[in-house]
Parts: structure tokens; C-alpha cells; sequence
């Protein structure tokens, strides 16, 4: 009886530890550069354990692209100064941000410097939206524009 809840324990803990470390896994974007963007917020979504900033930014052709960025999540945002109402949809911003690895619309933010105009909401104060150091990545130079990649 008592192998069998040993068993039992350590087949609970490997199903409690093993998501833990897919879930910090950001081997889908590209980490070794930093993109530098500046579109309009279309959605923002608080959430655990990740948040999402949807921007749309214009392509090398002028076209409009919808980019999904993925943020910490909303504890994380606040402990470094991150209010909810900081960013609305209709909000300039630019980001910098690690791309997705497959090339296709998304990125792992970096950080996120509002440019709507309202100083009470942080306008022009670039934000970590990482929550642990932009992205858990030492700084480096932004990288090139969404189409010049």
C-alpha cells in the first residue's frame, strides 16, 4: 500500500512540475533580437498567466497587420508599474519585441512605450511588459522594422 501512494505522489508531482516548464518555454520566438514596432492598439487582455496586446502595424507595402504580443501576466505588469488603464484600444504605441520564429504576426514583448498624448497615463514612459527585465532577456539594440527582418 504504501509503494502504491508513493507511486501515486510522484506521478502527481510530475504532472504539477512538467507544465510549469513547458509553460516558460520561448523557444518560439527568437530571442537573440530585439524588433522595434509602432501601430495602433486594437485590444488589450489582462490576463494569468499571460497577457495579450493586439497592435496593428502597417507592413512594407503600407498594408494594415494585426500583431499579437504576449506579455506577462497582470500581476506581473503591475508590480513594475503597469495600470489597466494605461493602454486603451485607438492608443499609439511602439514596442520592442522578440519575434516568432515561424514568421508569421506575433512577438514576445519586450517593452511598450505608450505614445497617446495623456501624461497621467504614461505617455511616452517605455514599460517593461515582460515583467522580469524585457522579455527575461539582457537589453540589446532593437532590430530592424516587422518587414525588414
Amino acid at each position: 500500500m504504501l509503494v502504491k501512494s508513493l507511486k501515486l505522489t510522484a506521478i502527481c508531482i510530475l504532472f504539477l512540475v512538467v507544465p510549469l516548464l513547458a509553460h516558460h518555454s520561448h523557444g518560439n520566438y527568437d530571442t537573440t533580437k530585439w524588433t522595434t514596432m509602432e501601430g495602433t492598439v486594437t485590444e488589450v487582455h489582462y490576463l494569468v498567466p499571460h497577457s495579450w496586446l493586439y497592435v496593428e502595424v502597417k507592413d512594407d507595402k503600407g498594408e494594415p497587420t494585426v500583431w499579437a504580443m504576449e506579455a506577462t501576466g497582470f500581476g506581473g505588469l503591475f508590480r513594475v508599474g503597469v495600470k489597466r488603464e494605461d493602454l486603451k484600444a485607438g492608443d499609439t504605441v511602439k514596442v520592442r519585441c522578440h519575434l516568432l520564429k515561424d514568421g508569421s504576426n506575433g512577438c514576445l514583448l519586450g517593452y511598450v512605450t505608450p505614445l497617446h498624448g495623456d501624461q497621467a497615463r504614461g505617455h511616452g514612459i517605455e514599460r517593461d511588459w515582460d515583467g522580469g527585465g524585457g522579455a527575461g532577456f539582457p537589453d540589446s539594440q532593437p532590430g530592424a522594422a516587422p518587414g525588414n527582418r
